[in-house]
């Protein structure tokens, strides 16, 4: 019994000593990366969608389109109306240039019968049918271009719609938002999709960005614009990255359940955001230690 006892004291002894030597990593947390789920901003037919699992996109690219044919024809429809539409417009015109002429002639007409008047070789009756002609065409004038009021906001309703459906076009066609991979692929084409619909998600992982969490006491030690230390399991090793602090949360939480113990969760701490360059081997919840310094 008493050899058992001081063996048991020795490997004590000795799993302290252990620990006591072994550095311990100013914060722990899991890799994230802003993930973006593309959605159908139309309704009808997926014609094709060119996001595969895995792919990587360039931001603006064209990578699929819902059906536009009933948009083109109804385009069509509204364009066809506008024309007749536009046809009253230049025949009410045609009017307004043809009363325009006589109303040049005719105040070419006033203006000589006021010079004869003036030097009393005009009498004032033809004074006064003259000035009546010129002041008849004038509001002629202005009746007709009445007239054309109706017309002008017809065409510009028009011009309203066939907007609408160049817009509903252009939200048939499914930009990529962002330069990144694919993640996941929820539509197929040939499905028949609805606005809002999810079609994939992407994320651009070429950075990366390891989330932690710090008490209190290591606020004092970090700053924004940091550059610090990232380890990642890599066999029997770590693989060191290098980060920097880009975000610091100004207020505290309790320690997310992820992290080690129950004593440690239920403390306060402070979330931190590291940005990392992504060589291929970093994934979406990876676990990875933040080191301040060595």
């Amino acid at each position: 019994m008493k050899k058992l006892k001081i063996i048991t004291s020795i490997v004590a002894i000795s799993f302290l000593f252990s620990c006591s030597d072994h550095e311990k990593a100013d914060g722990y947390g899991n890799f994230e990366a802003t993930e973006i789920i593309v959605s159908a901003e139309a309704n009808g037919q997926l014609q094709f969608l060119i996001a595969e699992e895995g792919q990587t996109l360039k931001k603006g690219e064209k990578v699929g389109l819902i059906d536009t044919l009933q948009l083109h024809l109804n385009k069509l429809q509204l364009q066809a109306s506008k024309a007749t539409v536009a046809s009253k417009s230049d025949g009410v015109w045609s009017q307004v240039k043809v009363l325009k002429e006589q109303l040049k002639t005719a105040e070419i007409e006033q203006n000589r019968i006021q010079n004869m008047f003036a030097d009393k070789a005009a009498t004032q009756q033809q004074l006064d049918r003259v000035n009546s002609e010129v002041d008849v065409l004038k509001k002629q004038i202005k009746n007709v271009e009445t007239q054309n009021a109706p017309i002008v906001n017809e065409m510009k309703a028009i011009d309203a719609q066939i907007d609408q459906i160049d817009d509903n076009i252009k939200k048939s066609e499914i930009t990529n938002p962002i330069e990144g991979t694919v993640l996941t692929q929820y539509a197929e084409a040939g499905e028949i999709v609805s606005f809002g619909k999810p079609l994939y998600k992407i994320a651009n992982l070429d950075k990366m960005t390891l989330r932690v969490y710090v008490s209190e006491t290591q606020l004092s030690a970090i700053k924004i614009g940091q550059m610090v230390n990232v380890k990642i399991d890599s066999g029997d090793e770590m693989k060191t990255y290098e980060g920097r602090i880009d975000w610091i949360s100004a207020s505290a939480e309790f320690t997310p359940k992820i992290i080690q113990t129950k004593e440690e969760r239920v403390n306060l701490v402070y979330a931190v955001k590291i940005t990392v360059n992504n060589d291929g081997r970093l994934k979406i919840g990876m676990p990875a230690e933040m080191w301040i310094s060595e």
